[in-house]
């Protein structure tokens, strides 16, 4: 079996040229032969040369050429050096606008067109031809050369054609391995090593996600490195659907399926670290676009003091957690780090004597000890189904991924009501508005003012490189705009980093959370119970001592953890 043959049958079946019963026996025959699974289905004739070509040029976005009638004269020759055409195994076609076009026989051979740009010092474009068009037109084209017989389908991969996009870190060939190269000669293919390459320097770099983006004329990647997008070397955007292609192969999903979004999994390890990858696509008006998700499962070693509590904070909330009953919400936007807060409380409350069981969409991370439920809403399988039927299995501890509708709210707090410990989420700005969100969405007041216990809002703020930090000199504007009086404030010094290798030259390294914790006592629910507003309910929280996320943000800043900058940007200023 050749290098690209999973693959190429992948692509094939995923088409419809052929069944997976007929692939998977092409792909045995061709092992017990040493041959190309897929040269024995054409063979076979379940299928002809030109339906493989033309769906794999298709599928790259590739011309799809019959150069059997071409003329071959003496300005195509003079366009590539005998020697390079026989080389590499192209025909000159044309030039147009400095962009010389061949013909090569196998479409995911992109090294050849990378190795003949490097020798040529011109772009160089590919289109596909059959290989025996291809073999017969070099021998009409170069004489003197000898060609020699051509091959199957596609001719055998590497040869002298170098290797440029392979490396020869032997990370990236282990994550290469795992990529799908799982024939001898895969791993050596340039596509499965550039998209371990993308993925192992992301996770060199600490990046959260991984986000594949087609533009009208470059293919971008960028990396989302605590909390912000930092764009990366790109490459070329000819392997924008081949990249595309392999990360959705990789991940489970429907090849020939572009209209779509489409969500999937790929599991690996680097760096000696188990890694999962959430993979979701997108089609956009240049092609799909691609972020992936990177949950590292060493994050769940996380305790509740590495989240970035303040010692007083702390404290608080290791109170609230050890509580027997009730609901705690964390809430914020999307990354602010609410499923890591609640991996950890629950890693804190994991006791052989306590049953715990979460509700998820989907699972993130396996934890030990603990009994998960994922999500499938395809099958009925909800959040609402999935709490009434882990609650019959008598767990004192729930965590519900997130709160979305009335009828999950609804058993959330009435299972707080009859003995249980309910942990999760919502998306809202603050603490306070959480209580207004379960009301919105149905839930009765009472419930809410029995069942809740307390509410933490939360958002992630990017610290400051201990390797770099220094002291600074702060403008008064800055007291200001955190809305502070620079007269209190005289003699205070701040810090920021100045940049060196630990941090890439940024001055953060890691980000920690700024918190707002919101607790329900009997005055509390008296106001929920009769409907406050979030205006009412954030006064009587802030008399009863709760600091705001930018009050948070200040002491942070103060303590030397982050910069001004950095708490500006997540949280909006006080309500007095």
């Amino acid at each position: 079996m050749t290098s690209n043959d999973d693959y190429v049958l992948q692509i094939l079946t995923e088409n419809r040229l052929v069944t997976q019963e007929a692939a998977d026996a092409a792909a045995e025959k061709g092992a017990q032969n040493g041959g190309s699974a897929v040269d024995e289905l054409v063979q076979s004739g379940a299928l002809t040369e030109n339906d493989v070509l033309g769906t794999l040029a298709n599928t790259f976005g590739m011309q799809f050429l019959d150069i059997s009638q071409l003329e071959m004269n003496d300005s195509v020759r003079e366009l590539l050096p005998g020697e390079l055409a026989k080389k590499f195994k192209v025909v000159p076609l044309y030039e147009t606008n400095g962009t010389l076009t061949v013909a090569m026989a196998d479409p995911m051979n992109f090294e050849t067109l990378d190795s003949l740009r490097s020798v040529l010092g011109k772009d160089v474009e590919g289109a596909i031809a059959p290989v025996r068009q291809i073999y017969t037109a070099l021998g009409m084209l170069y004489p003197d050369q000898e060609i020699g017989p051509a091959p199957g389908l596609f001719p055998e991969e590497g040869g002298d054609a170098g290797t440029a996009a392979t490396t020869d870190d032997g990370e990236e060939s282990g994550l290469a391995d795992q990529l799908g190269a799982s024939t001898a000669g895969e791993k050596d293919a340039p596509i499965v090593k550039l998209c371990a390459q993308i993925i192992m320097r992301a996770f060199t770099a600490r990046a959260s996600d991984i986000h594949l983006e087609p533009m009208e004329t470059r293919f971008r990647i960028r990396y989302r490195i605590d909390g912000v997008l930092r764009e990366q070397e790109a490459p070329p955007r000819r392997l924008q659907g081949a990249i595309i292609q392999r990360f959705k192969l990789m991940a489970n999903m429907k090849l020939s399926e572009r209209r779509i979004p489409q969500d999937g999994r790929i599991q690996i390890k680097a760096g000696g670290r188990e890694l999962d990858l959430r993979v979701s696509t997108v089609p956009t008006g240049h092609g799909e676009s691609i972020v992936m998700r990177i949950l590292d499962k060493q994050n769940l070693s996380l305790g509740l003091p590495d989240l970035g509590f303040m010692t007083d904070d702390q404290q608080t909330f290791e109170k609230l957690i050890s509580l027997p009953d009730g609901v705690i919400l964390v809430t914020g936007p999307t990354g602010s780090g609410k499923t890591t807060t609640l991996y950890a409380c629950l890693g804190q409350i994991n006791k052989p004597d306590r049953k715990i069981i979460t509700v998820e969409d989907p699972v993130e991370y396996q934890m030990s000890g603990i009994n998960q439920v994922a999500v499938h809403a395809d099958i009925g399988m909800t959040f609402a189904a999935a709490l009434r039927a882990i609650l019959r299995q008598a767990p004192n501890i729930v965590m519900i991924g997130e709160i979305r509708d009335l009828e999950t709210a609804s058993i959330a707090t009435e299972a707080a009501l009859t003995g249980h410990l309910v942990f999760s989420t919502l998306h809202t700005n603050d603490a306070p508005s959480a209580i207004t969100r379960l009301l919105d969405m149905g839930v009765k007041g009472f419930q809410v003012a029995s069942a809740l216990r307390a509410v933490m809002a939360q958002r992630l703020v990017r610290a400051i490189c201990t390797q770099c930090r220094t002291e600074y000199e702060p403008d008064p504007g800055e007291f200001r705009a955190l809305g502070l009086d620079p007269a209190q404030y005289v003699s205070s010094r701040l810090y920021k980093g100045a940049g060196c290798a630990r941090c890439n030259n940024g001055g953060y390294k890691g980000r920690k959370g700024i918190f707002e914790i919101f607790r329900v006592d009997e005055e509390m629910q008296q106001l929920i119970f009769a409907a406050a507003p979030a205006r009412d309910l954030r006064a009587r929280a802030r008399e009863t001592g709760m600091r705001t996320l930018r009050e948070d943000g200040v002491r942070k800043v103060l303590a030397g953890i982050t910069t001004v900058s950095e708490v500006l940007r997540v949280t909006m200023g006080d309500e007095n």
